[in-house]
């Protein structure tokens, strides 16, 4: 494995980068300096909301790109890149028909702020760790005056036993995503992360063996595929492990340093050889 040739690092948030507890290690922020040094550009893609990654990496967030929910929007420093969005009138009809499904906690993700209107206490308490910037509605259908990314639907069941079997009878219309062992995702049918690194890419004239990807769930899937150097967590979803063309640690044995690591040390040991 030649790590010498990597130009982009892209790195999915929750069972990747962030632990179990949602905490990024500090020795991330240490590693982040030596990508800098060796002109390596990183970028944070995630189904979360915009506001929310940049709280988790408020230390480098002006240093960075992210990709937002799933793809929905991406951010270079302070600029807005691309968007990717649904029409209000299919957004509203989508929730409509979530509504009909039992423990389905339906989230509306808008670039202004995510809007919901569940009165479920448990649900709203872990829907704070994804979205800092929200508002609480009665009725969903009724918000119109913003630009809509996707409809988040949590079930304390478990995504792929409870939401996905009744939405993916919607996949001709939409995306459809199982993008955690709890969360689905709804968005336009060319909203994913490979699409939005695949426009990176293009822009940066960076190629597939130029990137390293790492990932652990299916809304990881278009962008491993962008990438020589894939990587999926030992915590990873089985589609993504066989995805990937390599395998690191677990989230919470910071699998993604781990690898930056052996990164930092191959540019190193290249820049040195080249020194003498």
């Amino acid at each position: 494995m030649d790590l010498t040739q990597v130009k982009l690092v892209v790195t999915d948030m929750d069972g990747t980068l962030l632990n179990d507890q949602g905490k990024v290690s500090p020795r991330f922020f240490e590693l982040f300096k030596d990508l800098q040094k060796h002109n390596i550009q990183f970028v944070a893609a995630s189904g979360r909301q915009y506001f929310s990654i940049i709280d988790k990496l408020d230390l480098i967030k002006d240093e960075i790109t992210v990709v937002a929910e799933n793809g929905g929007i991406t951010v270079q420093k302070t600029e807005v890149l691309d968007t990717c969005t649904v029409d209000a009138e299919v957004v509203h009809d989508l929730i409509r028909q979530m509504r009909e499904i039992e423990d389905a906690h339906i989230v509306l993700c808008g670039k202004e702020q995510a809007y919901v209107e569940s009165d479920h206490e448990p649900f709203i308490e872990i829907f704070q760790e994804y979205y800092t910037k929200f508002k609480r509605v009665p009725d969903l259908t009724e918000i119109s005056n913003d630009h809509f990314f996707k409809i988040a639907v949590y079930s304390f069941g478990g995504s792929e036993e409870t939401t996905y079997p009744i939405a993916q009878k919607l996949e001709d219309q939409v995306k459809v995503k199982v993008s955690g062992e709890n969360w689905l995702d709804i968005s336009h049918l060319n909203t994913d992360k490979g699409r939005a690194l695949k426009i990176l890419q293009d822009s940066l004239n960076i190629t597939k063996a130029e990137t390293m990807v790492f990932g652990d769930y299916n809304n990881d899937l278009e962008m491993i595929g962008l990438a020589d150097y894939s990587f999926a967590m030992q915590n990873a979803h089985p589609n993504v492990t066989k995805a990937a063309n390599y395998q690191t640690k677990s989230n919470n044995e910071n699998g993604v340093e781990h690898i930056l690591e052996q990164l930092i040390e191959a540019k190193d040991t290249l820049l040195g050889n080249r020194v003498l």
